[in-house]
């Protein structure tokens, strides 16, 4: 008998829910990243946090939004995926 794998906790909607946004350092990096989470969450209100990596080469941006369901969370990942600048998504 296979052991069951445990299944990653379901999010309850509409939830607080950070999302940490990793790319190439430049000027508008956060600016481009803010712009993407404000078109799929309309009471985002662009604070965010930046971090640079220890050499500089590159930028987190944290914000922090009221997620209202997986397909807004799925379609801000691909919009920030898509625009080719984005490394990582969290």
């Amino acid at each position: 008998m296979a052991e069951q794998q445990p299944q990653p906790p379901k999010i309850e909607f509409p939830s607080d829910y950070e999302i940490r946004i990793m790319g190439n350092a430049a000027p508008d990096f956060k600016d481009v990243c803010v712009e993407i989470v404000k078109k799929h969450a309309a009471d985002y209100d662009g604070n965010c946090r930046v971090k640079p990596s220890r050499a500089g080469n590159f930028e987190s941006v944290m914000v922090k939004i009221i997620a209202t369901g997986e397909d807004q969370l799925r379609a801000i990942f691909e919009d920030l995926k898509a625009t080719g600048r984005v490394k990582m998504v969290l």
